[in-house]
């Protein structure tokens, strides 16, 4: 069996100097069966190892409820199949612009500022999932015959804490799970991230983009000797709703990685392959130097301007980065494999049926839950999805300033069953005063847990209260519906035909007039209801664009259900499987499933502006898509 070892200057496979090529590209962000086409891609750009974190919420949704554990397992026996190694990120703490970093709901909720430190609770809950979970690792190691080479010892800690016990008890739990192979540390390079996230005994490397001289001389005041790598080279960015695009000019980036290399050192190209936030499980950054400002969710589209796009094909950079990596390759680079297939004409699918919102709950939704405040997403079990808040405000009262304390992150509010407005402010207040007595809703939807920063941890919901004037208002009912119950029961709900019952709509479902959040981005300044939704342009993730067209591929119905927020059905034939983007035009927000595959969340607000799909997901012949929109509904689903 192989040995891997790091040497005082170099990593050292059997003794012999080895220059790890890696590139990220997370097996949970890429449909399993596109798994080796991507990683094909990675090869013939000239990387010989893949690098993957593990997002610990989605393999343990509910305490003690694991879901597909052996998918990381998988993907290594891919990557072994690929000829190439492995270096594995389990956490417990991923970041990686994933919901809540990783860290499940049902962990944060109850421990809050606890997590990530040498406290008993939560390390017991990470050595239960590490001992489920890392048995895929240690079967795979390269001193077993797999392609694992090194495994990371929590995440970039010191741009978070300092507690020094707590990381030598993650690489304690590491080694005690059976890991035998070299563990890492890896941080930005600043001497109190250094100083933070590095542990005794352990090798650190380090993250940046650019300036590579500068980052190792900074991990050299703290490292003398071991092997220099770059862990995370950014060589694009992600992005935010409402904010624009985020691209690094490929010749920029290229020169910027040839310094990397001309160092001497070892590289992991983050991305390589962004893959897609499928599922709703985006995170949130917070605005601000310190990241404590506003929040801004996450797209569904991890792009990342990476050299290979969203739908597995080289991009200019991904030529750049080949020509630099050629000449530190080991041999010749393969040839680039043929792209995906896609759809093979645009299809317009047809509208045919709507429930309402609230008729969605009814069916799907869990159980609601009465407290005299309003409880949050983590203590009513709702991971991503949304909640209804119902409260009453007593009366006989003159009108009074309705505003909600804690917001987090985007409610639609209904007084007396009329919409009154949507609020995307943490502290809102409603536009026009409200009266009592008066039956109040509030809709509210989380844009993705924080993965960054000081805000780590932080609840969703109403997590302050409702005020009418000062006056706090008290006895709430709560319910939850879960993006992945509307995935698994999406068919127990009784849909009706487009064009009938638009009017007739329940109260919950909030009404056709009202604002829209469309303009907004979550956390901004101000209060109350935000603008209607403006028109964007078209961006289609690597489509050709959409149009109606021949058999198999004719027009959409017209305007369903009314506009109103509840669960559309739309019906698109293709004559073979393929993939394609996914375009809503005119839709305002809300998450998309295409033959119960949820492809995440959908915003008018911008810059993504369709969805990718997966070939896999789609079938030859009829394909249903579910389009839960929560504020106002369009008239057209396009396939492209």
């Amino acid at each position: 069996m192989a040995g891997f070892a790091v040497g005082d200057g170099d990593f050292l496979l059997d003794g012999r100097p080895l220059r790890l090529l890696s590139g990220a590209l997370h097996y949970f962000r890429v449909h399993e069966e596109q798994w080796g086409h991507r990683l094909a891609m990675l090869r013939a750009m000239g990387l010989g190892c893949v690098e993957t974190y593990v997002p610990w919420n989605l393999h343990e949704p509910a305490q003690g409820r694991f879901v597909d554990v052996g998918a990381l397992g998988r993907f290594l026996d891919e990557v072994a199949a690929a000829g190439m190694r492995a270096l594995v990120r389990p956490g417990p703490y991923i970041c990686a612009e994933w919901e809540n970093g990783g860290l499940p709901h049902w962990v944060t909720g109850p421990l809050g500022r606890r997590v990530r430190t040498d406290d008993a609770e939560f390390l017991g809950h990470v050595e239960r999932w590490f001992r489920r979970l890392l048995p895929q690792v240690v079967a795979r190691q390269v001193d077993r015959g797999g392609p694992v080479v090194m495994v990371q010892a929590e995440n970039e800690y010191g741009s978070y804490g300092s507690d020094a016990v707590y990381l030598r008890r993650v690489v304690e739990l590491l080694q005690a799970c059976g890991v035998t192979v070299p563990l890492f540390t890896s941080d930005g390079p600043e001497d109190h991230m250094l100083t933070g996230g590095s542990a005794p005994g352990v090798l650190a490397t380090v993250n940046f983009g650019s300036d590579a001289r500068e980052a190792f001389a900074a991990l050299r005041r703290h490292r003398p000797s071991g092997p220099l790598m770059c862990m995370e080279f950014w060589c694009g960015w992600f992005e935010h709703w409402g904010a624009g695009r985020a691209v690094r000019e490929p010749g920029e980036a290229a020169e910027a990685l040839r310094e990397v290399l001309e160092c001497g050192a070892s590289v992991n190209l983050y991305m390589a392959h962004g893959g897609s936030n499928f599922g709703g499980w985006a995170g949130a950054n917070r605005s601000g130097e310190l990241h404590d400002g506003a929040l801004r969710g996450t797209v569904t589209s991890y792009d990342y301007d990476a050299p290979v796009d969203e739908a597995g094909l080289p991009t200019e950079k991904f030529w750049r980065f080949r020509e630099v990596l050629a000449r530190y390759a080991e041999g010749p680079l393969p040839e680039v494999p043929a792209p995906p297939v896609r759809i093979g004409c645009p299809v317009a699918a047809v509208v045919d049926g709507w429930v309402p919102l609230a008729e969605v709950l009814e069916v799907l939704g869990d159980e609601e839950v009465t407290a005299p405040v309003p409880p949050t997403f983590e203590e009513l079990g709702v991971d991503r999805g949304l909640v209804r808040y119902r409260v009453d405000v007593p009366g006989p009262r003159r009108p009074y300033p309705l505003s909600v304390s804690g917001l987090r992150d985007v409610a639609v509010v209904t007084v007396d069953g009329v919409r009154a407005g949507v609020l995307a402010a943490e502290e809102a207040v409603l536009a026009e005063p409200v009266a009592g007595p008066a039956a109040v809703e509030l809709w509210v939807e989380s844009l993705g847990r924080v993965n960054y920063g000081p805000r780590l941890a932080e609840p969703k919901g109403i997590t302050g209260g409702v005020r009418h004037e000062r006056q706090y208002l008290h006895g709430f009912r709560a319910r939850g519906l879960r993006l992945d119950a509307i995935g698994e029961g999406g068919a127990k709900v009784a849909f009706r035909p487009v064009g009938r019952g638009a009017a007739d709509a329940p109260a919950g479902a909030g009404g056709a007039g009202g604002t829209g959040s469309a303009g907004a981005v979550a956390g901004a300044e101000g209060a109350g209801a935000v603008g209607r939704p403006r028109s964007t342009g078209t961006r289609s993730s690597g489509a050709e664009g959409a149009g109606a067209v021949g058999p198999g591929c004719g027009p959409g119905s017209g305007s369903a259900g009314g506009g109103e927020p509840g669960l559309y059905r739309a019906v698109a034939e293709v004559a073979a499987p393929g993939d394609a983007a996914l375009e809503l035009p005119g839709w305002t927000r809300g998450f998309v499933w295409v033959n119960g595959f949820c492809l995440g969340r959908y915003w008018s607000a911008g810059p993504q502006e369709s969805l990718f799909v997966p070939g896999p997901v789609l079938r030859a012949g009829v394909n249903e898509v579910w389009v839960l929109e929560l504020e106002r509904g369009g008239e057209d689903v396009r396939l492209g």
